[in-house]
């Protein structure tokens, strides 16, 4: 169930929209043809399974996304496409009964197909610990009236979208394998640049956030030289570039891929008999994996980063150290508790060993974890084993991430999140319905923080700050973030500062 909890990416389709208008269906021109979309009450109009590559299937598995295939006629673009192949976790059976390997399609909801002026642009990329989830449903965000375009795309998911293999590796005139997802992310964001105008988008003003994987995804994606220039702004919501977890070798990856292989009944695959498996056999071989070393549990194999030399060309963290990569307007921050990776007191400290290498020791004892029985629960980070998961995979990546960007001088906000209704406490997720809803919409309390708001003028300015709302001040040389809780926003320097001083200063 720990992992399982990083896969809370049907949080933002709480908002459901009334039936749309009887009217005549808004046309738009895109690649492949014409799409018909849907007027919705509110006055928006949304289009649904919008292809934005071909279907990964048959010969194309396996391989970089493809154009897209033209139809003739108008293409009907009212109903969400089925999410990318996945197995159950619990909270994603619905997508699971109707999810297929045919799934690299995206949703655009746009205020108005003719704006006075180009409108910006906020590319939402799904969580699910990159193994499930759906892209479907968040267009309908309230986000939108902001005057924002907003457009949700779908990856290949689990071995169909990460998996390396010798076999594929051969093949590949990039000497590459895996990070296929990363890539079907890069296809879906270079369609906006061709196609976003015809929905009144600004392909100069894009922004890409998500939240958990997603949000690492968003990560990959700045440090990836195959998303340069596609993307002028990112949101990372409890997630960066592996997590803390140290980067796989392509070798790594490749023996990983040969384990699922053997477990299919392939020990010896070439590639077509990988692209021969059963889609189920393939995605409950890799179910079954040993756990790869440094990880908690064969769940979280798709969120180590592959080195692969092609889309991610070396590990993100010497990236960020130089850097490299995209430099844009960051807004990043994760929540005061997000997931318990961690089963026990004993297992705490072996990973703490290799979170802060150099300090496990006085981590285990900064936690209180020194001795078989951890210290009480603290009263906004929780039990012990709790609070080091979130600083060592979740606070400390991330402050890493915003002190390594605004040292270039890039513009950084960084954020806690630890509101919580009365009656609840915070979990992973809890705050991407906040970022979708405003207060007093889906059930959101009315005194609930103003994320939407913030993250709106981020959007549209690369700024969260405007009229009406509590200052929030940049991270800078000071590190300054603010905090999101009951009451109004709070503002503090250096968070975290034991322990994540120890991953910034090893």
């Amino acid at each position: 169930m720990k992992h399982l909890l990083l896969s809370l990416a049907l949080l933002p389709i709480a908002i459901t929209s009334a039936p749309a208008r009887e009217v005549a269906a808004p046309v738009v021109r895109v690649d492949g043809g014409r799409i018909a979309g849907t007027i919705e009450p509110d006055g928006r109009v949304t289009f649904r399974a919008v292809p934005f590559a071909a279907p990964p299937l048959g010969p194309l598995r396996f391989r970089p996304p493809s154009a897209v295939v033209p139809w003739a006629g108008v293409r009907a673009a009212r109903s969400s496409a089925p999410a990318c192949a996945q197995l159950s976790d619990g909270w994603n059976k619905a997508l699971v009964d109707t999810s297929a390997e045919d799934c690299l399609y995206l949703e655009v909801g746009t205020p108005a197909l003719h704006p006075a002026k180009p409108l910006p642009v906020f590319v939402w990329i799904h969580g699910g610990s990159n193994k499930a989830g759906s892209g479907s449903g968040a267009v309908v965000s309230s986000l939108v009236s902001h005057g924002i375009v907003m457009a949700s795309v779908q990856y290949r998911l689990g071995p169909l979208g990460f998996m390396a293999h010798p076999a594929l590796t051969a093949e590949s005139p990039t000497r590459a394998s895996g990070n296929y997802g990363l890539m079907d992310q890069q296809a879906a964001l270079r369609w906006v640049q061709r196609n976003i105008a015809a929905f009144g988008g600004d392909p100069a003003r894009v922004t890409i956030g998500g939240e958990s994987a997603g949000g690492e995804d968003v990560g990959y994606q700045q440090v990836s030289p195959l998303a340069t220039g596609l993307f002028h702004a990112a949101i990372e919501e409890s997630g960066t570039a592996g997590f803390g977890w140290p980067a796989r070798t392509l070798r790594t990856s490749e023996a990983i891929g040969e384990e699922i292989a053997a477990l299919a009944g392939v020990p010896k695959a070439s590639a077509a008999a990988l692209r021969a498996l059963p889609v189920a056999k393939l995605l409950e071989a890799a179910r079954h994996i040993r756990t790869p070393a440094g990880l908690p549990d064969p769940g979280t194999v798709w969120l180590q980063t592959t080195v692969d030399g092609h889309v991610i060309t070396e590990p993100p963290a010497a990236t960020l150290a130089r850097g490299g990569g995209t430099r844009v307007p960051l807004l990043i921050g994760n929540n005061t508790r997000e997931i318990a990776f961690y089963d026990s007191a004993a297992v705490t400290r072996a990973a703490l060993d290799a979170a802060f290498p150099g300090h496990g020791a006085e981590a285990a004892k900064f936690y209180g974890l020194m001795d078989a029985t951890p210290t009480k629960d603290d009263p906004v980070y929780g039990p012990a084993t709790l609070r080091a998961a979130t600083d060592a995979l979740f606070t400390c990546p991330a402050d890493l991430v915003a002190r390594a960007r605004a040292e270039t001088g890039v513009p950084v906000w960084q954020y806690l999140f630890g509101y919580a209704p009365v009656g609840r406490t915070v979990t992973h997720a809890s705050e991407v319905p906040f970022v979708f809803a405003r207060p007093g919409e889906a059930g959101i309390s009315a005194d609930a923080p103003p994320l939407q708001d913030y993250w709106a003028n981020f959007i549209r300015t690369g700024n969260p700050n405007g009229a009406g709302l509590a200052h929030w001040p940049d991270y800078g040389a000071s590190r300054r973030f603010v905090t999101f809780g009951n009451g109004a926003p709070v503002a503090g320097t250096d968070l975290r500062p034991v322990p994540c001083h120890w991953v910034i200063n090893p």
